[in-house]
Formats: C-alpha cells, sequence, structure tokens
C-alpha cells in the first residue's frame, strides 16, 4: 500500500494521459481481503481528486495458491476482488502436490538485487548462490545449505555451522561426512560458459527416486513428518 498501488496509480495516470487506460492490478500475497478493499478506496480517490472518469472501477484480481475455503472466507469476511487466478488446485491432484517454485532475479551485472515483500518467505536472498546437501555417518542426508558464489565450500570431516537466513533462533553445527553440490548450471546465457548436460527425463525421474530413498524414515512418514531443514 506504500508502494505498489501508488506507483500503480502513478503510471495509470501518466497512460491516461496519453491516450491509454489501465486495465487494473494483482494481489498474489499478504491478506487479501484487506488490500483489496484498501487498494479500491484508493481508487475512489485518484478518481475524485484527478476527475479521471471510472478509474474506481479498475480491476483487482487475487491470486496465491487459492481454494474454495479461501473463496469462502473471502466471500464472508468481504472483499473487492473482481476476479480469482485459480491455477494449482485447480490442475494438480492433491495428493500430489505442486512444487511451488519462482525464479528471482538476485545480480545484475554483478550488483546484487532483492525481492522485498511484506511476505518475509518471499523476500529473496541477494548475490548468486551455491547449494549443498550434507550427509551424515549413517548415509542420510543432515541438511541443505546455500552459501554464496565465492564463499568456500564446506569440506568433509569439518564442523560448520548452519544458520537459517531470516530465523536466528534456527542454526545448527553439522560435521559432514559427505558434502553433494546441488546447484548446476545448464542455461549459463553465454555459450562461452561452461554448462551441464541437461538429463533425460528417465535420469531425472531415477535420480528422484534414489534421493528419496536415502531421506530418514522420519523425514518421509505422512504423519507428522521430521521437517527437513534447509538453511
Amino acid at each position: 500500500m506504500r508502494s505498489g498501488v501508488p506507483n500503480f496509480c502513478a503510471v495509470a495516470l501518466a497512460l491516461n494521459d496519453l491516450g491509454y487506460k489501465a486495465v487494473g492490478i494483482r494481489l498474489d500475497s499478504g491478506d487479501l481481503a484487506y488490500l483489496s478493499c484498501e487498494a479500491r478506496k484508493f481508487f475512489r480517490t485518484i478518481e475524485k481528486e484527478f476527475g479521471v472518469p471510472d478509474f474506481e472501477k479498475m480491476s483487482i484480481t487475487a491470486s496465491n495458491d487459492l481454494n474454495e475455503e479461501t473463496l469462502d472466507a473471502l466471500n464472508k469476511q468481504g472483499h473487492e476482488v473482481d476476479a480469482f487466478g485459480i491455477g494449482t488446485y485447480l490442475v494438480t491432484c492433491y495428493a500430489q502436490a505442486a512444487l511451488g517454485c519462482v525464479f528471482k532475479l538476485v545480480e545484475i551485472n554483478k550488483q546484487p538485487r532483492i525481492k522485498l515483500s511484506e511476505d518475509v518467505s518471499k523476500v529473496s536472498i541477494p548475490c548468486k548462490k551455491r547449494s549443498y546437501r550434507l550427509y551424515g555417518k549413517e548415509g542420510y542426508p543432515l541438511v541443505d545449505i546455500m552459501t554464496g558464489e565465492n564463499e568456500p565450500p564446506p569440506k568433509v570431516g569439518e564442523r560448520i555451522l548452519c544458520r537459517h537466513p531470516f530465523n536466528e533462533s534456527k542454526r545448527a553445527y553439522v560435521v559432514p561426512q559427505k558434502v553433494e553440490e546441488l546447484l548446476k548450471c545448464y542455461w549459463p546465457g553465454s555459450s562461452d560458459k561452461r554448462r551441464e548436460d541437461l538429463p533425460t527425463l528417465k535420469d531425472t525421474r531415477e535420480r528422484c527416486i534414489k534421493q528419496l530413498e536415502q531421506m530418514r524414515p522420519d523425514h518421509m512418514r505422512r504423519l507428522n513428518p521430521t521437517p527437513y531443514k534447509v538453511l
């Protein structure tokens, strides 16, 4: 409400002066009911102050893993949403949940970039990174960690402090017996840079099955599984 909506309104007003009409906004995180009502108030104020016809009727679309429970809750508490973007729960079998992955820009011309959000889980960590899986004595994976691209990699038999990027209380000391680098480059963006050969679908499936077989049983149980550490 202090950045996205005001910036949208500024652009919409500029487009209006040039003879174009903006369509609306998309809310993809946060309290959708509250944000939609506040955005509608903003649009009404803009229409009144600048005399732009129908600005208050600007379309508001909501998304972010919506399902029938979310829609029911929104309808009961009241909202100003005109359209709902329902994707994951519409096309994905509930028992085989979708993997929510989004690519975020972290660097431009070697300059760090960060995505800011009111939702802490959506704030990106700037700079290029490397990722590793650390294994224990019994052969089970203990933790996945990220490091800066130029930081030294973790070493077998060497104690390392793993810390959660946002929660200071989540930390663990680990002495890995095996270190596996997870991040590989398949699309370097330049033909003169080294890249890995993209595995076949069959190889990808077999790797996935093997990785699951290596996990500790308490991580894999369906009822109250132990969360796997990613730091």
